[in-house]
């Protein structure tokens, strides 16, 4: 297992103020966590060398651009041979909706969060993507009616 880096008070301070504000320029971050800017960007630049700081995202309200519904599909395969698992996992989060892919450890082998239009659309994506899929031996979707984010990492690296 890689050496997980050193993150001190500057470090950590820093991936705080851009869980708030991924935009936030480095003025604004320099004076959040008060240091210089230079070293509010040679960090920056040390975190994403290091794979602390793996990019910067857009987070977007599904529901303002048509897509009201969303779900966790678990999914179980029909073996545990590696060729099957690595096509699965390979194609999945390609597949229209996928927006998180996790393989897990327990009675189920993957747990998807997709989204989709309606019903109907989720409907179609299971039937053509999951339970017609050789590899796949059962899947079981549960609707989300309320998805919220959380920071608890910050309290486990502080």
């Amino acid at each position: 297992m890689a050496q997980k880096p050193e993150l001190d008070r500057v470090d950590r301070a820093l991936l705080t103020a851009l869980s708030a504000n991924a935009r936030a320029s480095g003025a604004a971050l320099a004076a959040e966590v008060g240091v210089a800017e230079s070293t509010v960007s040679l960090r920056l630049r040390r975190l994403q060398s290091l794979g602390t700081v793996r990019g910067y995202r857009v987070d977007v309200d599904l529901s303002s651009v048509g897509v009201s519904l969303q779900a966790l599909i678990a999914v179980r395969l029909v073996k545990h041979d590696r060729k099957e698992i690595d096509a699965f996992r390979n194609a999945v989060p390609h597949l229209p909706g996928v927006l998180s892919v996790f393989h897990m450890a327990g009675a189920e082998d993957y747990l998807l969060h997709v989204a989709a239009r309606d019903s109907e659309e989720l409907r179609q994506f299971v039937l053509a993507h999951l339970t017609g899929h050789p590899a796949v031996s059962h899947t079981e979707t549960n609707l989300i009616f309320e998805h919220a984010e959380g920071d608890g990492w910050q309290k486990l690296v502080g």
